[in-house]
């Protein structure tokens, strides 16, 4: 799958709608009782871009990004501002944000996520496209280097160390990150006359699977 490890222009993106999408298929039983399921494991996140234009220069800026990703043919990065890093969004991100894994002497390879907690329960969502330069990390309180402790993927967020964690030690991350998308869309429609009066363009953006 054709995919440029480039960010949508976050200029353009902040002012955007959209959030995560979920599927349940629903029936109905002769009782009156509901069966619900989903085949779905992980929400798939759809955006509007348009309403993040406020300018003509604007609108050139998506057109120039739109034609470099053939329409929906590449897929590319997003940043969603509602959404974007490892901690609470009103906090500075640090490295006991997410509680990654926990080690067992064993296995070296962990991947970046993000838990999303309700009451009792916890959804946990694979990060995949962590921003270069954010991701810090400590195993079992202590902090360590990437390069040296260990190697991160910056196009998947799959983590390796050069040695596996101790037993029971704690893996914990802090990062930014962005959603991998693609355009919904292979025409993009605008009108100078309707933009001046303040309609913005419709400028579907839907998450991919990587």
């Amino acid at each position: 799958m054709a995919f440029h490890e480039v960010r949508f222009p976050a200029s353009l993106s902040f002012g955007s709608v959209g959030g995560p999408q979920r599927r349940t298929d629903i029936v109905t039983l002769a009782s009156g009782y509901e069966e619900r399921n989903t085949p779905w494991a992980h929400a798939r996140r759809r955006y509007d871009a348009g309403f993040g234009l406020r300018s003509l220069d604007d609108v050139e800026a998506l057109i120039s990004f739109f034609e470099a990703r053939q329409g929906q043919l590449i897929g590319f990065r997003w940043k969603d501002w509602s959404d974007y890093k490892s901690s609470l969004p009103s906090q500075a991100i640090s490295a006991t944000d997410q509680l990654i894994g926990v080690g067992d002497e064993v296995n070296a390879a962990f991947q970046l996520t993000k838990s999303y907690r309700s009451g009792e329960t916890t959804y946990v969502r694979p990060i995949t496209k962590p921003v270069a330069g954010t991701v810090i990390l400590t195993v079992g309180g202590d902090p360590v280097v990437e390069g040296v402790d260990y190697a991160l993927d910056i196009e998947t967020g799959a983590l390796a160390f050069s040695h596996p964690p101790d037993d029971s030690a704690e893996i914990r991350a802090g990062y930014e990150f962005d959603v991998p998308v693609r355009f919904d869309t292979d025409s993009i429609l605008t009108s100078i006359s309707n933009f001046q009066a303040g309609e913005a363009p419709n400028v579907p953006i839907v998450e991919i699977r990587v």
